[in-house]
């Protein structure tokens, strides 16, 4: 540690992201990335004028992308605000509405930036234990000993459990919470969930965010949006405008809105990831893994006849990453991405010899 390290830097526990190997003859099933090309649209985006136009601003208010969110969710633009990946977007809402005196409540196992942002942005918290099936039960969000929060943050699907709430579900807890913002993170919506945006208009305190890194296959530009009530997105603008004005540069902001257009490939690409998880799902219980109902494009899985630390380092033998957990209650599980249908072939017939 250095001397020169300020008192929250030293106390910081920092985000651990996944590995991005050097090796590029590794199978990589570790980190959620979408095993297809981005749109051809989006491609053609990185043309010789857009590429000489990087010598002047992006436009800060990233409008063009705004419009194509807005009309794909049928919005109005002014309900949408853009970050540089949902990671940014996410940070923002932290600083917007949930560091205040109350604590925000979250569950015990979901994506751990929210518990790394509360260390940075010194916000109180509270974690919900998953039931035992590990989902989360919003029921327990809404009891008397819970009302007086500063916020609800969960992600649907959640991650790594990979489940999925029903907007139903969702909805009873806007209707009970209502004087703190409810924030439904949806990296993972796009592959078999239902995206809340439908209820931004109904209920002021719920805001969505989304990432175009998983379903729209452009994690490499960083792209994030998040969708609500125009007061909320004005509070969002706020803390964007006193930190970063410029979050999208040019190219991003051409490339995301091309993709979000091109509504015929992002769902093929959603149909072809789901189809090839389900494959997987029932090869893995063949060989007597407990696979959980993913609704995204992973699927947490449990080994029967062997140790899943064990089979994470074997698999890294056989060129095949995925991610493991060394964490309470999800240490017998494996994170494994869904890739191609070769890669998962290969995924496999790699568990089938090991075990063997």
């Amino acid at each position: 540690m250095s001397k020169y390290w300020s008192d929250l830097a030293h106390g910081l526990d920092p985000y651990t992201p996944g590995e991005q190997p050097k090796d590029q003859g590794l199978i990589k099933l570790n980190t959620n990335e979408n095993p297809y090309p981005p749109s051809a649209k989006a491609q053609a985006v990185f043309s010789r004028d857009n590429i000489e136009a990087l010598r002047l601003y992006p436009d800060p208010e990233s409008s063009l992308l705004k419009q194509s969110i807005a009309q794909f969710y049928q919005l109005e633009e002014s309900q949408v605000f853009v970050g540089n990946g949902s990671d940014e977007v996410l940070a923002a809402a932290f600083q917007a509405f949930f560091a205040g005196d109350k604590p925000l409540l979250m569950p015990d196992i979901t994506y751990s930036f929210y518990t790394v942002y509360c260390s940075l942005y010194d916000i109180d918290s509270c974690e919900i234990p998953l039931e035992q099936d590990f989902s989360i039960n919003l029921a327990q969000y809404c009891t008397e000993a819970m009302q007086d929060n500063g916020g609800v943050i969960f992600a649907n699907p959640n991650a790594p459990s990979s489940l999925a709430l029903s907007l139903a579900e969702i909805e009873q807890l806007l209707l009970r919470n209502t004087e703190s913002v409810v924030l439904v993170d949806e990296a993972y919506v796009d592959f078999g969930a239902e995206s809340a945006a439908s209820l931004v208009n109904q209920y002021p305190n719920l805001l969505v965010v989304q990432t175009l890194s998983k379903s729209r296959s452009l994690a490499g530009l960083r792209v994030g949006f998040a969708l609500g009530n125009k007061a909320l997105i004005d509070g969002l603008n706020r803390v964007k405008n006193s930190f970063n004005p410029y979050p999208l540069d040019r190219l991003a902001e051409r490339a995301a809105a091309a993709a979000i257009d091109d509504v015929d490939y992002f769902n093929d690409c959603c149909q072809k990831i789901i189809a090839t998880r389900e494959w997987v799902t029932a090869q893995l219980a063949a060989l007597g893994f407990e696979v959980l109902d993913s609704k995204t494009n992973f699927v947490m899985a449990k080994p029967g006849a062997i140790a899943a630390e064990d089979l994470f380092a074997q698999l890294r033998q056989h060129k095949i990453i995925v991610r493991y957990f060394n964490k309470p209650r999800i240490s017998e599980y494996l994170r494994i991405s869904i890739g191609t249908d070769q890669e998962m072939q290969a995924l496999i017939t790699a568990i089938k010899e090991i075990l063997a």
